[in-house]
């Protein structure tokens, strides 16, 4: 139950500095104990992908109880991708070709106890949002149009790339809507997630007719109170077949943990947020992403 397509264990569990932040094991376990359906591991650079393997290793080896353990093992999948820093788009050649090795090596292991072969390229998109002084720290002014289109083009290479080994791609796209679409178009693959939704009912529309699926974090329950009908109709109108639902840990914890470091856990307040506004409950929202979850990664159950 409440599975989360879209979060980043190594970046909640530790710091750049090696820092420890929360108890990753305990997570786990917390998931497991909620029978998670699913949780997919998120990459964001061309050589995370077996650190970030290595990391939920870790994690599992802690656990005491061995029926939970294989319980985590069978439901963590893992993405990998290029997220578009200014170091990543300056060196997209040389960073496409460590994000396959790391690909091709996690799926070549001989240690089978997780599900290694990773089942989605991303994420991978556009960020044109500028905050110097947030977690980004995008600056218009370091986007000359070289870099414009360094960004387009090392976002278009991992699209064809998903098209290529025919996987899903997880797309990062914020205040680059147009953007977006045209590199889409460009590259024709129409296969996966527009992920942490941050558009409007308009928006949503173009790319559900083309056939990709939308996520919701917990930053929906931020909507301030005059922005809520326009919220409230954009999830309604989200297809029954084309809804997901995520956390993007560590960041954007849901009301009512806004400020606090969000973990996987926490994405059961998002579902039962959204659940009220569809007039469904949380549960048959649950069940209803998980059988999407199985349609878009071709799990078998």
């Amino acid at each position: 139950m409440f599975s989360d397509t879209h979060f980043h264990f190594e970046h909640t569990t530790i710091r750049d500095n090696k820092e420890h932040l929360i108890n990753g094991t305990e997570i786990l376990e917390q998931m497991a104990e909620r029978k998670c359906f699913f949780g997919l591991d998120i990459g964001t650079e061309a050589n995370d992908l077996l650190l970030r393997q290595q990391c939920i290793d870790n994690a599992i080896s802690q656990m005491k109880n061995t029926f939970m353990a294989d319980r985590v093992r069978n439901f963590i999948y893992f993405s990998a991708g290029i997220w578009p820093s200014i170091s990543d788009i300056y060196n997209r050649k040389e960073r496409m070709e460590i994000l396959k090795e790391q690909i091709e090596k996690a799926g070549s292991s001989d240690n089978d106890t997780l599900h290694r072969k990773i089942i989605a390229i991303g994420e991978c998109g556009l960020d044109h949002h500028w905050n110097p002084s947030g977690v980004d720290g995008r600056c218009e002014s370091d986007f000359d149009q070289e870099t414009y289109d360094g960004e387009r083009e090392l976002f278009e290479m991992q699209l064809e790339y998903g098209k290529e080994l025919n996987l899903p791609v997880i797309i990062h796209s914020r205040d680059a809507f147009e953007d977006t679409l045209d590199c889409i178009k460009n590259v024709g693959y129409n296969n996966g997630i527009i992920h942490c939704y941050s558009y409007g009912l308009e928006e949503a529309k173009k790319f559900l007719d083309l056939g990709w699926y939308i996520s919701f974090s917990g930053s929906v329950t931020y909507t301030k109170k005059k922005k809520m009908p326009e919220m409230e109709e954009l999830l309604r109108y989200i297809p029954e077949d084309r809804i997901l639902l995520e956390t993007d840990s560590p960041y954007l914890a849901p009301v009512p943990l806004r400020g606090t470091l969000n973990t996987p856990v926490n994405v059961s307040h998002t579902y039962e947020f959204i659940a009220k506004i569809r007039g469904t409950s949380a549960q048959d929202l649950s069940a209803l992403v998980d059988t999407n979850i199985v349609k878009l990664f071709n799990l078998t159950v």
